[in-house]
């Protein structure tokens, strides 16, 4: 590999996590972003040279630049790398070098990825295996999105949104599930699940693929697959499934059994039937890597979450903030659900609906995801690196929803506007939460320090 790197966008979660470990490896790092964070801070201190816009001037002799599918191709960086014949790579292949010579673990899939590489990661630091780690988000337990161990195994969330993770062989694989998502890139969903059947193929000899046999699609793809795979699901059909289920508020209990043997009976510190079929992946994963029963139960009981994954922003007797993720349909419905289990008085859902070409795609299918909330406030799209495209818009979606259940209470609201608005509305029992992948993230810190 080179020895210096530049990253355009340096201050996301994806990007960090890289920059963080090439640092830890000894390789030179700079990088630039379009605003200062606490992120960029702590890659300054690890030693990074960090630029804020993105400028011609900020290619000053680097090896390669490392960007992302949401970097146009107009970009200076981008013009000028070009220019000097400096090789640019994607972020997937930066990672791919940096597995070189260890046992690769991937967790990919439409949904899940960020709790389940998380859970991983964590339950291979807890077995003392020191394992290198690269996750889309921060892992509370240790308050980081990326360590580098001196371990074998190397952990990482395989981005599919624009098939980059073609460029990773692991040995073992994780797949959740797979949706109608990032349609801007594969045009269709054929083309999105032959992408994700390239994947699985990609597995090393002598490894294993755990999949989801809840997901029709993922349960066509390995009835001809010649691999070892294992199956995990709610389903008694799965090799690792999950019976005798118990929610209370946002923790689980279920027993688990392995081909139709019961394991034993788990008690998981998240709610919601979509954490426990992802729980169910890394106990499959943790009992083929023949690490200690105690030692997988102790990983569930003790996972504090990921960041922005039902994180609690604001507890007290009288109110709860949450946020979350969630910014597809079926993430939206699968969040609400684990939360109706805490129940609120009032559920008050703040959406930021992510990228136009999502909405677009899936409007009919975001209209219908929002039927366990009482009041539903729905601001501005979140553009990412996307133009508008006239007439998709915040309120299209309003309406939609109006007309899917006319009785609902539904808003528009500016972003600036949704904070007075809801301390003017907020009761006693209230649970409001914050869902999107874009910085709705904000009102919920504000909205939490408001009811301190």
């Amino acid at each position: 590999m080179k020895k210096y790197y530049h990253f355009i966008g340096i201050g996301g979660i994806g990007m960090s996590g890289i920059a963080r470990l090439m640092l830890k490896s000894g390789f030179k790092v700079s990088g630039s972003d379009l605003k200062e964070n606490h992120i960029t801070d702590e890659l300054k201190g690890l030693g990074a040279k960090i630029s804020i816009g993105h400028n011609a001037s900020n290619i000053t002799g680097q090896d390669v630049l490392v960007y992302s599918s949401a970097i146009g191709a107009d970009n200076p960086e981008i013009l000028r790398a070009k220019a000097l014949g400096m090789p640019l790579i994607k972020r997937a292949e930066a990672l791919a070098g940096l597995m070189q010579g260890k046992t690769a673990i991937t967790v990919a899939g439409s949904h899940g990825k960020t709790t389940t590489t998380s859970l991983v990661s964590y339950m291979l630091l807890e077995a003392g295996l020191n394992p290198t780690v690269a996750i889309g988000g921060i892992l509370n337990n240790i308050d980081t999105n990326a360590c580098l161990g001196d371990g074998d195994f190397f952990v990482a969330e395989a981005d599919e949104s624009d098939g980059s993770f073609l460029n990773y062989a692991p040995k073992y694989s994780i797949i959740t599930n797979i949706d109608r998502e990032h349609l801007d890139y594969y045009h269709n969903f054929d083309n999105e699940l032959e992408a994700f059947n390239s994947f699985i193929g990609r597995t090393q000899k002598g490894g294993c693929v755990f999949t989801c046999s809840d997901d029709p699609n993922l349960l066509n793809m390995m009835s001809i697959y010649k691999g070892r795979h294992l199956s995990f699901g709610l389903n008694s059909n799965a090799d690792i499934n999950a019976r005798n289920i118990s929610f209370s508020g946002l923790v689980s209990d279920f027993d688990c059994y392995f081909k139709h043997k019961f394991v034993c009976r788990f008690h998981l510190a998240l709610g919601g039937k979509h954490n426990i079929s992802n729980s169910l992946a890394v106990i499959g994963l943790g009992m083929e890597l023949g690490i200690d029963l105690d030692c997988i139960r102790r990983t569930l009981e003790g996972y504090k979450g990921a960041g922005r994954r039902l994180e609690i922003k604001f507890k007290s007797d009288k109110y709860l903030v949450i946020d979350d993720y969630a910014h597809h349909p079926s993430e939206i419905k699968a969040t609400l659900a684990a939360i109706a289990n805490l129940k609120a008085g009032r559920l008050i859902v703040i959406f930021q609906p992510h990228r136009y070409t999502r909405t677009q795609l899936l409007l009919d299918d975001f209209a219908k995801s929002f039927d366990q909330s009482d009041y539903l406030i729905i601001t501005d799209i979140y553009a990412a690196s996307e133009e508008p495209i006239e007439g998709v818009a915040a309120r299209k979606l309003m309406e939609k929803i109006k007309e899917h259940a006319k009785d609902k209470e539904v808003l528009y609201l500016p972003k600036e506007d949704i904070l007075e608005h809801v301390l003017g509305i907020i009761c006693e029992n209230d649970l409001v939460i914050t869902l999107g992948a874009g910085d709705i993230v904000k009102v919920s810190d504000a909205l939490a320090e408001k009811l301190k």
